[in-house]
């Protein structure tokens, strides 16, 4: 499967945007708005833990 250069363009585009809303509301959530990098850190986490969770290793 080949992608063209707008394709991936937009792909991209689309991640990004999804990777900084749930940096956002994670930073809100957590009572630090605006904090990108808390955020991150605390999505990541919670990505990572689910997976674990999910496959029975916690």
């Amino acid at each position: 499967m080949a992608w063209t250069r707008e394709e991936v363009d937009q792909r991209l585009k689309q991640i990004m945007v999804t990777i900084h809303k749930t940096c956002r509301d994670t930073s809100i959530e957590f009572g630090d708005p605006g904090n990108l990098v808390m955020g991150a850190n605390i999505a990541g986490f919670r990505k990572v833990a689910d997976a674990m969770l999910d496959q029975g290793l916690v």
